[in-house]
């Protein structure tokens, strides 16, 4: 970048995570002599006005992000107070499982096999084999 370029994002909160780190950016953009525009929140750090509204907008946009975040742990406490779990279902039955470890132990047939009769990815298949049977 040269001085008296402009870099224009589409909102503040994609150039940065935190206030101090939107700040700390701009603050390096001025130092080269490169202002900032943001197209959602119409601002511009060229102008004083701009710098204003800059601050404003960019502890706004930490502040949503901080709510979400909140919102989220929350909303995975809950869950998991109602007995749910996340992650993807499993693919594994408990016939699916049995076959693949007979097969698995008879040593007649490899892990690529195996998995792909069992319809499970090799991963998913060693990852099985490894824990304890109950």
């Amino acid at each position: 970048m040269r001085p008296r370029d402009t870099v224009v994002v589409w909102r503040l909160d994609r150039l940065g995570r935190s206030l101090r780190h939107l700040v700390d950016t701009v603050q390096k953009l001025e130092v080269q002599g490169v202002a900032l525009r943001s197209l959602t929140e119409n601002m511009d750090t060229s102008t004083p006005g701009g710098r204003l509204i800059f601050h404003v907008f960019g502890a706004l946009a930490e502040f949503e992000r901080d709510l979400i975040r909140e919102r989220t742990t929350a909303g995975l406490a809950a869950a998991r107070a109602r007995g749910r779990t996340g992650g993807r279902p499993t693919v594994w039955t408990s016939e699916k499982l049995a076959a693949a470890r007979t097969m698995y132990e008879s040593g007649q047939h490899d892990g690529a096999t195996i998995a792909r009769v069992v319809g499970v990815s090799r991963a998913s298949l060693y990852r099985a084999l490894s824990k304890p049977t109950t």
